[in-house]
């Protein structure tokens, strides 16, 4: 039975909406679950049934929001600290956690190191396209604020091996996210990393935003500033079109009519684009599985979250990933 340590005390919600999402994810299949927290306040929130499914890890300090990723090495008994010892001590074989990104991505680094040759872990997430049961992988997504060029070829090289080998998509299309599709766009850093993804085969040059979603490319590489914006923004015009439509809606008779009449049609278009339905971002470049829930998570997304580190541990993500690292290297080396 796969085992899954879990930061139980890290969202923005606290453990309530965790908790559930581990639930829910149980009822769908059983694993063991290692909750990091509070035992007193996490105990009387799981059924009795589910309670040979867990086991607690004691844990009463939460990493703050506000505080700095430095930090994260020094407070050994945070429940982030805590979960990411039990995958380097070999008790879980992945973690999840919904708190401090910073402190994920510096603990992971730190404490399980990174996949041989890659020098920055990155946070890649899964963006709707408006083709058909066809996703975007945006990396990196907030872990790495400042990045090199060497760094955004690396992503690129990341995420080229996690669409190929999770993704099962035979020739990744990458691209650089740039304000022009022109060569010469971009600032000093992208234009550098421009210069060393066109030795890829699979680099078909710039991106602009608005290729995020329509399918035309399937890896898509920033630094974790932009990424970040592209990532809440995108969020927030997703939320905010769903708000609209049912403030129309409600304006009128026929409109509620017509909204019944495409019930389903909806419900397809909340479940393409909410964000629950992806769960969680994976951290790539950590030597073990480290998936990042939203802060804000329910327990659908939670529920997801959990679902995505099973998946990245049964079909042994890392070795592939890895593989293909070297392949793609040592490919790229021939061609010069």
């Amino acid at each position: 039975m796969i085992k899954i340590a879990i930061d139980a005390m890290g969202g923005d919600f606290g453990a309530e909406p965790i908790i559930a999402g581990v639930i829910e994810a149980l009822k769908q299949r059983e694993f063991q679950a290692y909750l990091v927290g509070d035992e007193s306040k996490l105990k009387s929130l799981i059924p009795h049934k589910y309670s040979k499914f867990i086991t607690f890890v004691q844990s009463s300090e939460v990493f703050a929001m506000d505080e700095s990723a430095t930090d994260a090495l020094k407070r050994k008994e945070s429940t982030i600290f805590k979960a990411v010892e039990l995958v380097r001590n070999g008790d879980c074989k992945a973690v999840v956690s919904a708190g401090h990104s910073g402190a994920s991505m510096s603990l992971a680094t730190l404490r399980l190191g990174r996949v041989k040759g890659i020098s920055r872990t990155a946070i890649a997430t899964l963006m709707p396209t408006t083709q058909a049961n066809q996703k975007t992988l945006v990396l990196d997504v907030g872990a790495n604020v400042d990045c090199k060029a060497e760094n955004l070829f690396e992503f690129a090289i990341m995420g080229y091996a996690y669409a190929k080998e999770i993704m099962k998509i035979d020739n990744p299309r990458i691209g650089l996210l740039s304000n022009g599709e022109e060569d010469c766009k971009g600032n000093e850093i992208t234009k550098d990393a421009f210069e060393m993804l066109k030795k890829l085969d699979s680099f078909i040059g710039n991106v602009e935003g608005n290729q995020i979603f329509d399918g035309s490319v399937d890896v898509i590489i920033c630094d974790g500033f932009v990424g970040n914006i592209l990532l809440k923004t995108s969020e927030g015009v997703a939320s905010a079109i769903t708000k609209i439509i049912k403030q129309s809606v409600k304006k009128s008779p026929l409109a509620i009519l017509g909204a019944i009449l495409m019930k389903s049609v909806f419900r397809g278009l909340k479940n393409q684009i909410d964000y629950d339905e992806y769960g969680g971002a994976p951290l790539l470049g950590a030597s073990q599985p480290v998936i990042k829930a939203h802060g804000s998570s329910d327990a659908r997304a939670f529920k997801n979250a959990i679902r995505q580190a099973k998946e990245c541990v049964e079909n042994r993500v890392i070795e592939e990933m890895q593989n293909a690292l070297h392949e793609l290297k040592t490919a790229n080396k021939e061609a010069e």
